[in-house]
């Protein structure tokens, strides 16, 4: 190529014998001046750029040690090809979240720990480069005019960034990382979120098409616990799925996927979950399964679940069962609808029969740390009653939390809707201890 030639023999030895930062800038200018003079289909550009590397490196007769040289390759080649300095994080399977703030701060979640990393962006314009890189193949920008996007990366990854002048110290990107491979019931079980008894009564709610809400903090888990209880989903029965951004990975064939739409740049209007959710009613679904309940759609999703659209899931945001109803309120209420409470009450306490506490701890572990049944209202008051609940009872001297998930001994009302659909799950599964049932039994006898 004739442009790297001329250019690397001009003064590529001179750029290159400074800083390694100051080759690694060297290169990536000059090879994406030779890629934007002669542009390449986008399935030929890693072996594009890879050449131009080798090419341009030869260049600049710098000699570097094999180890040296080799990162260097590939900081060009993730600056190039990838996201830049952020790229190695979304490389690494343990990291499941990426957080920038501003070109100096850079911190991820690892192993459910929130470190603060070595990377660095060179300035506001590197960074909001990598914005663009992200957001322009989906048809958004971002700009002064529109500072804040939602969008997602190739493998599913959801990602929000935010520029000035809104974000004050600089641009900030988050992602959370998609993860491929989903996890399975086993392996909840053996990390400890939830045992075995709460894992077989949950399935058993599913399949017996209880309408549930998983409800949780951010990052909690909600997401890849919703991803676990539709598993349970028999495969006969046709789901509609609808998500800000396509997270779920149901394995199930008869599945539609549908996802909201932002106003975008050439002035295509925005779709909603609302208008997901009405739009769902009319594709003759067994199961709707929404990603997240964050305003006027819960109202419409709680009428489909009270008219015929039952074992219907979703998630919402809040930090305890009660909090959850608090918010289904709130929410409902933001349709805009003139409703008394009492009604909305009345709609929540019939539609839904589970709500599911995930919650992050102190130690970064995720947990169910509560299973409560909707009971029905009694007077003005939803009436609930736990199930299970997980006990704190210390912590050791490394941080981590010490503590146990157990039934409370109270059987749920709707055990008959469970045994109809084939369950017979025995009073162990619910705390209740037999021996002294009997024993208990006896004494009365007597």
């Amino acid at each position: 190529m004739s442009i790297l030639s001329k250019t690397a023999s001009s003064g590529g030895t001179s750029s290159g014998g400074g800083s390694t930062e100051k080759l690694r800038t060297y290169l990536i200018d000059l090879i994406s001046r030779e890629l934007a003079a002669h542009p390449v289909p986008q399935e030929q550009r890693s072996e594009a750029v890879r050449k131009l590397l080798e090419q341009a490196y030869a260049h600049t007769k710098v000699n570097l040690p094999p180890t040296l040289k080799a990162q260097l390759f590939k900081d060009v080649e993730n600056e190039l090809l990838g996201y830049g300095p952020i790229q190695p994080f979304l490389d690494d399977p343990n990291v499941s979240e990426v957080m920038v703030n501003g070109p100096e701060n850079i911190f991820i979640e690892k192993d459910g720990k929130l470190v603060k990393t070595n990377a660095r962006f060179r300035d506001d314009a590197h960074v909001i480069r990598i914005i663009e890189r992200i957001v322009l193949p989906l048809g958004r920008r971002v700009d002064a005019d529109n500072p804040m996007v939602d969008a997602r990366l190739p493998d599913g990854s959801r990602v929000n960034a935010v520029v000035p002048p809104i974000a004050i110290d600089g641009p900030s990107i988050t992602i959370r990382k998609f993860r491929r491979d989903k996890l399975s019931v086993e392996q909840l079980v053996e990390y400890g979120s939830l045992t075995e008894n709460m894992a077989e009564f949950l399935r058993a709610c599913v399949v017996s098409r209880l309408n549930i809400v998983i409800s949780g903090g951010t990052g909690s888990g909600k997401t890849t616990l919703l991803n676990v209880l539709s598993g349970f989903i028999p495969k006969d029965e046709r789901i509609v799925t609808i998500e800000d951004a396509a997270e779920l990975q149901l394995r199930q064939e008869h599945v539609v996927r549908l996802e909201t739409r932002s106003h975008s740049a050439d002035n295509k209007r925005a779709i909603t979950v609302r208008d997901l959710v009405r739009n769902s009613l009319r594709m003759r679904p067994d199961r709707i399964v929404v990603g997240e309940c964050r305003g006027g759609e819960t109202l419409d999703m709680l009428q489909a679940m009270n008219t015929g659209h039952d074992g219907s899931l979703t998630t919402l945001h809040a930090n305890t069962p009660r909090d959850a109803l608090s918010r289904m309120e709130t929410m409902a209420l933001m349709a805009g609808l003139e409703m008394p409470l009492k009604v909305i009450r009345e709609q929540i306490a019939s539609a839904v029969d589970l709500i599911v506490q995930q919650s992050r701890l102190r130690d970064g572990s995720r947990k169910v740390t509560s299973i409560t049944e909707v009971v029905g209202m009694e007077g003005d008051t939803v009436v609930m009653t736990e199930i299970f609940r997980f006990t704190q009872t210390g912590m050791t001297t490394e941080g981590k939390i010490l503590g146990e998930l157990k039934p409370t001994g109270i059987r749920p009302l709707f055990m008959p809707r469970l045994e109809a659909a084939g369950f017979k799950l025995g009073p162990q599964v619910f705390g209740v201890n037999m021996g002294e049932m009997l024993s208990d039994r006896r004494r009365r006898r007597r």
